[in-house]
């Protein structure tokens, strides 16, 4: 990427929302990449770049184990932008002062820009932003200048102009700064002179010279998940190597209503792509009866996939890739900073890592990418934009939507109550809004009255959320007319289901999904 492209470095200080960074400087058509703290200056070796972001964390300047910025990246010549505890660091390594067990600041605020800068240009004088911090700087390096102040932090952003370093004590990055983009385009395009020359179109050849480069005359199979992810990697490949590709597809017998029919005709028929379509779902739900705790139901999927697959690809002479749909999200955290949002709450929906049995080398073309921009991707290589944009699907699948022990039986039920939920979505225009909408079959049982007659059947639970990735999310607010029409319509056509709601948990505290 950085033959052709200015990259910016994000340093990660541990921040949970240091992704969200990467995507602003994304957005505006810079490519970045996202490093540890404490590998920091071997990737500034490695990627020259052209400018340098300094994440928040959750540490203190003032603990002598602290994570500190290397006196390097403030010695390469490059603009610096620090955030949060990148600007606490920042100041500490040029001789500032950070102090500990003063005002703690978090949540919204206001600062007053009292300063011209580059940094604030086409701005206000006034501007609401994200603070959420403990410590707090109390003299600045000798060369900086206060360009911004708010009631609680007479440094809320800092800037020494002759050398293009720039520290400001809130969150650009987060939706609750609303002019966030604005300050980080001003720091990419208008203090670091980039052009923005970062684009899908661009993302495209490079990616295709790639995997040519990678697997030459060999043969490569990728396993299909029926998700966004690995079509779009599937398409991007069979583009770069033609029929050197196939692809094999484990159906679970786990997905929503139609979406093996769907993903078998696209890839088959459309793009003429070799594929194997293997029917495990007998041998899945089989090995899942009388299973009820979540993370059993997860390994058991995973082994099973891992063993269908392994015996397909063994009847595929000659293959030597592993075609994978790795994010960068997923890049990241397996080498996240300390300190870092790297807490397990729940194994991870994918198959994962490649086990040792199997000996074959992994291509990843869309391991740089967000899955907004693999969305992105996936237009620009042609697939369908309702294919593309369908919304994120859990690679258990519906496994981890039915509490409790899966039986066929609440297969079927779940699939035909979330395609009707989907089905009145679309028909309200209100898809596109959600980020990921879906039906929870209850093992609960309750009474009801249909007809005359007593009922005593399942529950089924409705959930929609907003989000912009993933790592926090609010519940949809629906008219309350398209859920009353979603849960009559399941009532009334979905046997075995007499009562209906609706979650409205945020994450956090809760998660997406209910296992």
């Amino acid at each position: 990427m950085t033959d052709r492209h200015q990259p910016v470095l994000i340093v990660d200080f541990g921040s949970q929302v240091t992704q969200l960074i990467a995507r602003r400087v994304r957005e505006s058509g810079v490519y970045c990449e996202i490093h540890p703290y404490d590998k920091a200056e071997a990737a500034l070796f490695a990627l020259q770049p052209a400018a340098i972001i300094l994440s928040g964390g959750p540490a203190s300047t003032t603990e002598d184990e602290s994570p500190r910025a290397a006196r390097a990246l403030f010695e390469a010549g490059v603009p610096v932008l620090g955030v949060c505890y990148g600007e606490q660091t920042m100041v500490a390594e040029l001789g500032g002062a950070v102090e500990t067990g003063h005002h703690r600041e978090f949540g919204r605020a206001e600062i007053a820009i009292t300063r011209d800068s580059p940094l604030f240009a086409g701005l206000g004088e006034h501007q609401q932003v994200w603070m959420s911090h403990g410590d707090k700087i109390t003299a600045i390096p000798e060369g900086f200048q206060v360009i911004a102040t708010s009631s609680g932090s007479p440094f809320a952003a800092i800037a020494d102009e002759a050398r293009q370093f720039y520290g400001v004590q809130f969150h650009p990055e987060v939706v609750h700064t609303p002019h966030g983009a604005q300050i980080y385009r001003n720091f990419t395009h208008g203090i670091a002179g980039l052009s923005g020359d970062w684009t899908m179109a661009a993302f495209r050849g490079e990616a295709i010279a790639r995997i040519r480069a990678q697997v030459g005359k060999g043969k490569v199979i990728c396993g299909l998940s029926g998700g966004v992810d690995s079509s779009v990697a599937a398409v991007l490949i069979h583009e770069a190597i033609g029929d050197q590709l196939t692809c094999v597809y484990v159906d679970t017998g786990l997905m929503r209503l139609g979406e093996s029919e769907q993903v078998v005709s696209l890839f088959r028929n459309h793009y003429n792509i070799p594929l194997i379509h293997v029917d495990a779902s007998e041998q899945f739900l089989g090995e899942l009866a009388g299973i009820s705790d979540p993370e059993t139901k997860r390994k058991t999927i995973g082994r099973l996939f891992i063993e269908v697959f392994d015996r397909e690809a063994g009847k595929i002479d000659g293959a030597e890739f592993l075609a994978q749909g790795t994010l960068y999200p997923d890049v990241i955290e397996s080498v996240s900073a300390k300190g870092g949002p790297s807490a397990v709450i729940k194994s991870h929906h994918n198959v994962g890592g490649l086990p040792d049995f199997m000996k074959l080398k992994l291509v990843e073309p869309l391991r740089e990418l967000f899955k907004d921009e693999v969305r992105v991707l996936g237009v620009e290589l042609g697939l369908p934009p309702a294919f593309v944009g369908r919304h994120p699907f859990p690679g258990p699948g519906l496994a981890i939507r039915i509490p409790g022990e899966i039986t066929p039986e609440k297969v079927a039920t779940l699939q035909k109550a979330d395609a009707i939920y989907l089905e009145e979505i679309r028909n309200a225009g209100l898809y596109d809004q959600i980020w990921q909408a879906f039906a929870v079959l209850l093992p609960v049982k309750t009474v009801g009255v249909m007809g005359d007659a007593r009922t005593y059947e399942d529950v089924c639970a409705l959930r929609a959320v907003t989000s912009t990735d993933g790592m926090t999310a609010d519940f949809y607010e629906f008219p309350w007319a398209v859920l009353a029409k979603a849960a009559t319509r399941i009532i009334n056509e979905v046997k075995g289901i007499n009562r209906v709601v609706y979650d409205v948990t945020s994450k956090p505290p809760g998660t997406i999904e209910w296992e």
